[in-house]
């Protein structure tokens, strides 16, 4: 079972995902919008992270930075998202991959089922 981790801000998104995701059979972990979300990434390693560029007090850009300069988990998989089409920004940050919001469910499923089978 792939282990996704969630970070947005906005609740309704992390309850749609949340749900979507675990009817599709994936292990999910949303944090909250505050968290640490590289050390939570290192704690949990989770095989994609899913996260928004733009959360409450944290910039998506800056924490992808980070995840990509730390050693230990500088190799997880890391899908962003946003309502701006800032994909070529997140990819050369490092994402795996992008997704415009608002997206299909099929779109992300298929994005990690992409993962799951690499």
């Amino acid at each position: 079972m792939l282990k996704v981790m969630l970070a947005e801000d906005d609740q309704t998104m992390v309850s749609l995902l949340k749900t979507l995701l675990r009817m599709d059979g994936f292990d999910v972990i949303a944090l909250d919008a505050d968290d640490d979300v590289p050390a939570a990434v290192a704690r949990v390693s989770p095989d994609v992270l899913l996260m928004d560029v733009h959360l409450s007090n944290q910039n998506g850009l800056e924490i992808l930075d980070v995840i990509r300069a730390s050693k230990n988990i500088h190799d997880v998989r890391v899908i962003m998202f946003s309502g701006l089409n800032l994909e070529d920004e997140c990819l050369k940050h490092g994402a795996n991959d992008f997704l415009l919001k608002p997206f299909m469910p099929d779109e992300l499923i298929k994005k990690l089922k992409s993962v799951q089978a690499s």
